[in-house]
């Protein structure tokens, strides 16, 4: 619908532009994708707000700007290999495959898992694969390494097994959290085997579940 693509244009021109999103192929990623076909059919008309939005299931679309910021970090190229982990309904996959060779995306809920497979199928975007993962913690190692990796939703801390499967040079963004405070976007890099992380901005987003802060034992 033409309403629809106004509000597109108004997200990345009065969004996401002012926020500091030039990368041409993410611009163009932006256009291509109907974000409101990935959320639930009463919240479309407000699918280009700039918040986040509950999508069932203790997931949500992240706000546009936190994400399109996170992927433009990515530095996504068209040779690349890139794991969307907690997929969702599929909209940052989608994102994701516009600019990439191929998406490995996860996701722990069968019925979402299934929607993202629909709605991707239905756009005839052909190069993602979504995969029921029961534990988003272990990341997918059956098709490591990979050159990228998003989290999406806030995490406590990036499991090392997630790490792992990075490749050299690679790149892993997601949102850590602090403790209810404003959690901050980072950026993971590794070169050999070492892995470097910095601080890309504020950010506050949900907790993807399972990346919870995991309780110590207190003696």
């Amino acid at each position: 619908m033409q309403s629809f693509e106004i509000a597109r244009e108004n997200m990345i021109f009065g969004q996401l532009r002012p926020s500091g999103i030039t990368s041409p192929a993410l611009i163009a990623a932006l256009q291509a994708v109907p974000r409101e076909q990935f959320v639930p059919r009463h919240l479309q008309r407000i699918a280009y707000i700039d918040e986040d939005l509950d999508i069932g299931g203790g997931r949500v679309l992240a706000e546009p700007v936190v994400l399109a910021r996170l992927v433009q970090a990515l530095d996504v190229g068209q040779s690349d290999v890139v794991l969307d982990i907690g997929c969702g309904t599929g909209y940052c996959a989608a994102l994701l495959a516009q600019m990439a060779a191929t998406v490995v995306a996860i996701e722990e809920k069968a019925d979402i898992a299934s929607e993202a497979e629909r709605l991707l199928r239905d756009l005839d975007i052909c190069n993602v694969v979504v995969i029921q993962q029961k534990e988003l913690r272990a990341g997918y190692a059956a098709q490591a390494p990979y050159h990228k990796i998003l989290i999406n939703g806030s995490v406590a801390e990036v499991p090392a097994e997630i790490l792992s499967q990075l490749a050299d040079g690679g790149r892993l963004v997601t949102v850590l959290s602090n403790k209810g405070h404003m959690g901050s976007a980072v950026l993971y890099t590794r070169s050999g085997d070492d892995i470097s992380k910095r601080v890309l901005f504020d950010a506050a987003t949900p907790t993807l579940p399972g990346f919870e802060c995991r309780k110590s034992f207190e003696f």
